[in-house]
């Protein structure tokens, strides 16, 4: 795609500032929502300080090459919650638990890091070229479909109610729209329409920013139905939940300050160590898969592979060693966000000047309660309005990665059709404690028919 901003490119002081908060706020919900899924005393404005420590780290390391932005991982969430099982609930243990656990996942990248350094990547294409890791990337952005649409009704916030059950017979889900869920669903279809309004039709600045316009049109819907809502005491169209500025954080409550009464407890219980490890460690490498399909995808969105220039192993160190250095102070291992690169496929700006001032901004956000309460108080059917775009652009982005794969070739018909359906069918694994995600079961599965295949393939390149 054309960009507006490539790589190297230095966007002027008020535009970065512009450009910042709109990755911002593509990255927020789902930065500071792991925090309050896992609970036991975690900060979220911590979690966002510590994205932004790791996203720094991760761009020092890839010598500010790479646009990416690193937030709290939704991959790591049962191993979080393995901190804080049983006796540990609550713990200053916990604590420390998160942080030697983000230090074992950081040490899966390092190794890998190291063994790519020594090997190259030429490896990687030949196991994953196109055909597999198009239908993967895709797979990023329809695997977070029903977040989006769930977030856009109201189902999230429990607005609304879905009937899962009904998947069994193949009509999806069957959403029982309360008033308050067509509310939302206003909210929603108001800020995806402003942004695809000004994303296609947008002149010059309008058009690199179409998130911000989108998200402020939506909340001030959502804002005017609350307040007709107070006003008449009517509970439906109170969609914003303005409360939460009377129980603002001022000061972020870092991981490593609770952490540290932690040490004398572990001294006594040493074995919580390998609870830890088989908590991370395992996580890590399934990660590691998704690492590698975000920047395949940002690299076919730039034009320029990321894994040579400027290396894959140091991308992974960044991701590694920042997902380390941001567990010390949000708990929370980080890694590179879709919503990020969906942010540089619709703005066209993918300026690594506009991913440090997001760093900055996020580090400075944590410490200015009102800010990031007020960030808090976006309604996720707003946000669901946005994502519907943002995810939209990853799989598209992937699909894309298709168009130059032989699909007449039943070799890469089943490659790439076996990654779907293992992908959009959700096919995760449970193995003892370790969760293998339905990404990196599809691409696992694509990468073995792939090389079921490759002898096949090779035949019919050489006729």
């Amino acid at each position: 795609m054309k960009l507006t901003y490539n790589v190297q490119d230095k966007p002027g002081l008020g535009k970065t500032i512009v450009f910042a908060f709109q990755q911002l706020l593509a990255i927020l919900a789902a930065t500071i929502a792991v925090p309050a899924i896992v609970g036991n005393g975690m900060s979220q404005s911590a979690a966002l300080f510590g994205a932004g420590v790791g996203t720094l780290v991760y761009l020092l390391f890839t010598k500010f090459r790479s646009p990416v932005f690193l937030g709290s991982s939704f991959a790591f969430l049962g191993s979080m919650f393995a901190a804080f099982s049983g006796a540990y609930a609550e713990s200053a243990l916990g604590h420390l638990g998160l942080i030697i656990g983000a230090v074992f996942a950081g040490l899966v990248y390092v190794v890998i890091a190291i063994i790519v350094k020594c090997v190259g990547v030429k490896w990687i294409n030949k196991v994953m070229p196109a055909v597999v890791i198009g239908p993967t990337v895709a797979i990023i952005g329809l695997s977070l479909a029903g977040n989006a649409i769930r977030d856009a009704v109201g189902a999230s916030a429990g607005f609304t109610t879905f009937d899962q059950s009904a998947l069994l017979n193949g009509n999806g889900y069957i959403f029982n729209m309360s008033l308050k869920g067509w509310i939302a669903l206003i909210c929603a279809l108001v800020t995806l329409i402003v942004v695809i309004i000004c994303s296609v039709y947008g002149k010059k600045m309008m058009k690199m920013i179409p998130f911000i316009i989108g998200i402020v049109a939506g909340y001030i819907v959502a804002a005017i139905f609350t307040v007709i809502g107070n006003a008449t005491g009517n509970a439906a169209l109170q969609i914003i939940d303005f409360s939460k500025f009377s129980a603002m954080q001022w000061v972020p409550a870092f991981t490593i300050g609770k952490a540290i009464n932690g040490f004398e407890a572990l001294k006594s219980d040493p074995s919580y160590i390998a609870t830890i490890a088989v908590a991370y460690v395992p996580v890590g490498f399934v990660v590691f898969a998704e690492h590698l399909a975000d920047h395949k995808n940002l690299s076919s969105i730039i034009e320029k592979d990321l894994l040579e220039e400027p290396g894959l192993h140091r991308t992974l160190l960044g991701d590694g060693i920042g997902s380390m250095a941001g567990a010390f102070f949000g708990g929370c291992p980080n890694t590179t966000y879709g919503e990020a690169i969906g942010c540089v496929a619709i703005s066209g700006n993918a300026s690594v000047v506009t991913s440090v001032a997001t760093a900055l901004l996020a580090i400075a956000a944590s410490f200015v309660a009102p800010f990031t309460t007020f960030l808090a108080t976006i309604p996720a059917c707003v946000m669901g309005g946005v994502c519907i775009t943002l995810y939209g652009f990853i799989a598209v982005s992937g699909l894309k990665m298709l168009q130059k794969v032989d699909l007449n070739e039943n070799s890469n018909l089943f490659t790439a059709s076996v990654i779907l359906i293992a992908g959009i069918g959700s096919m995760a694994l449970q193995i003892g404690k370790v969760k293998l995600t339905a990404i990196a079961c599809a691409l696992i599965l694509g990468i073995i028919v792939n090389l079921i295949v490759k002898k096949a393939r090779k035949a019919e390149e050489d006729k």
